[in-house]
């Protein structure tokens, strides 16, 4: 279940800053009573952008897959890139 928590609790910084490594989750604070801002741990945010690097490389090969339609077996594309790179 995320963490909600008004714009007033960023004056605990400690306490912000512990939960943020221990649930390894974003924080939504509000303000007003609407969504304002997300704070995350480094670690957390490092994963996300990870997960979207892989996702979007997974998405931009199905593309190509539905482009071309064609597969190419590991074997022999393993064994082409070593003859072009090995002279």
């Amino acid at each position: 279940m995320p963490q909600i928590r008004p714009i007033t609790d960023l004056r605990k910084t400690n306490e912000i800053s512990d939960i943020c490594h221990s649930r390894k989750e974003p924080i939504f604070i509000t303000k007003n009573g609407y969504g304002d801002l997300v704070i995350m741990s480094i670690e957390t945010y490092e994963a996300m952008v990870e997960t979207a690097v892989i996702d979007s490389a997974i998405s931009e090969a199905e593309a190509e897959f539905q482009k071309d339609a064609q597969l190419y077996d590991a074997k022999e594309a393993l064994a082409a890139l070593r003859r072009r790179h090995s002279g």
